[in-house]
């Protein structure tokens, strides 16, 4: 069966088929530590479920518009208004399938065959993926452990070309884990507008920083970057709502209808009383995301304090998310093969970082419980030592 050139170019996910293997050795009732997934291990908060119930009560379940549930939009535009300084109306949002959607939403609406797409490497391993499905070509900008694996306006500045489109931003960082200052970001913020790109800041890890760092949005720094800039984010991270599939896209008029004109053709609306659960995240007390966050910033130091005591392993200390993102390079494995020798004799799962852009690298999420840290750190100690 012929199919489509473009897919030669995409590579499947590592990160959900080391997931899959990892369940399938569980099934199989083999005690594996998995530290694959990005998700957090902590169920959706109470009050969030309890207004998916009651729209549901209520009948919600019919078709929606494609661009989401007014209420929704005006609760997104005012949690951006107020908590990131960016002036958007419910006009200015899209309400998508995940945040991974609204960025693909955007890519195809923005991205034609020859354009150029900046992304700093470590990336999240789906950016160069859509970029090659649009027909573009991902211009992948590696940084380094010496500069906290941020991209500096000076790389920036050197990688625009004629052919350059949008720059990606992801602040916090999966896999790295780490924030972009203030005095970072509007470091690339000038070059953004000197050279009038267009940049997605893709923010699904906002809330979840660590030792009193602060988050900007490259589009708050000035409003000659808010007309150049789109915002990605969701409701999975922060609130434990991956499987409800709600994110959304704030940006341009022009773009946003685009998109909703993408969408209506391909998903039409997200499911409809899912967005009532995101409303109530949004219009309720916050203090779930806290205590989720607090519990994330005891499991980072422990596990970051256990890899950094085995030989062979360094890792730099994230300001967000909930990775770690180890250098294994002294270990002489390649990270695919670290990464299924790992599992296979310890029964530990962790992610290969050259899905990420860096073979010398490994990616462990710490959402999970500090059992299983403890346990699967122990393992990888094991593991390690043996290979040296």
């Amino acid at each position: 069966m012929k199919l489509a050139a473009r897919l030669s170019q995409v590579t499947p996910s590592i990160t959900l088929a080391i997931t899959a293997k990892a369940k399938a050795m569980k099934a199989e009732g083999i005690d594996v530590c998995s530290f694959s997934a990005g998700e957090p291990d902590f169920a959706t908060p109470a009050h969030i479920v309890a207004a998916a119930k009651k729209a549901l009560d209520e009948g919600k379940t019919r078709y929606g518009p494609a661009a989401g549930e007014p209420e929704l939009r005006d609760a997104i535009a005012r949690k951006l208004q107020n908590e990131n300084g960016l002036p958007y109306e419910a006009q200015n949002i899209i309400v998508t399938n995940g945040g991974k959607h609204s960025l693909y939403g955007l890519i195809q609406a923005l991205i034609e065959p020859g354009d150029e797409v900046i992304i700093p490497s470590p990336y999240w391993l789906s950016y160069p993926e859509m970029v090659y499905l649009a027909g573009g070509t991902p211009i992948i900008l590696p940084t380094s452990a010496e500069n906290n694996y941020k991209l500096t306006a000076a790389q920036l500045q050197q990688a625009i070309t004629p052919k350059t489109r949008l720059l990606v931003l992801n602040s916090p960082s999966n896999p790295t884990g780490m924030v972009y200052t203030p005095d970072e970001i509007r470091a690339l913020e000038a070059v953004v507008v000197e050279r009038d790109l267009l940049v997605v800041s893709d923010e699904i890890y906002e809330k979840i920083r660590y030792d009193g760092v602060e988050h900007l949005s490259i589009g708050a720094a000035s409003p000659e970057a808010f007309d150049r800039t789109l915002i990605s984010n969701g409701f999975a991270k922060a609130y434990s709502m991956t499987g409800w599939r709600i994110g959304y896209l704030a940006g341009p008029l022009e773009i946003v209808k685009a998109v909703t004109t993408i969408q209506g053709h391909s998903t039409s609306n997200v499911c409809t009383f899912a967005q009532y659960g995101a409303i109530a995240a949004l219009n309720n007390s916050q203090a779930c995301v806290e205590e989720m966050r607090q519990a994330f910033a005891r499991r980072r130091q422990v596990m970051l304090d256990r890899i950094n005591q085995i030989p062979g392993l360094t890792c730099a200390q994230p300001n967000g998310a909930f990775y770690l993102f180890p250098d294994i390079s002294k270990v002489g494995l390649k990270s695919l093969d670290f990464c299924n020798a790992l599992l296979e004799s310890q029964q530990v799962a962790v992610i290969p970082g050259i899905a990420f852009g860096s073979d010398r690298h490994i990616r462990i999420s710490y959402a999970t419980s500090m059992e299983t840290i403890e346990k699967g750190m122990e393992r990888l100690s094991t593991f390690v030592q043996s290979q040296l």
